[in-house]
């Protein structure tokens, strides 16, 4: 992450397809992120935001990311 808009949009940004499609990234499971990991993330920008949560996970940081997210109207 380079820039504090790629927090921001990262924090923002559902998963697209699969069985977690439509969720933030931040909700997906970190067993399915492992999953994930050990079969080879996708390559390009969701490959490394995937990767980039999974250690936000794993490092217990998520409530850095919560008020980054876009409140619901």
């Amino acid at each position: 992450m380079k820039e504090p808009h790629e927090l921001v949009a990262l924090a923002n940004m559902r998963m697209p397809y699969g069985k977690y499609a439509g969720r933030y990234l931040i909700h997906i499971p970190e067993p399915y992120l492992v999953w994930y990991k050990n079969k080879g993330f996708p390559v390009g920008k969701l490959g490394r935001q995937l990767e980039l949560i999974l250690e936000i996970k794993i490092n217990g940081l998520e409530d850095l990311i919560y008020p980054l997210m876009e409140k619901k109207k």
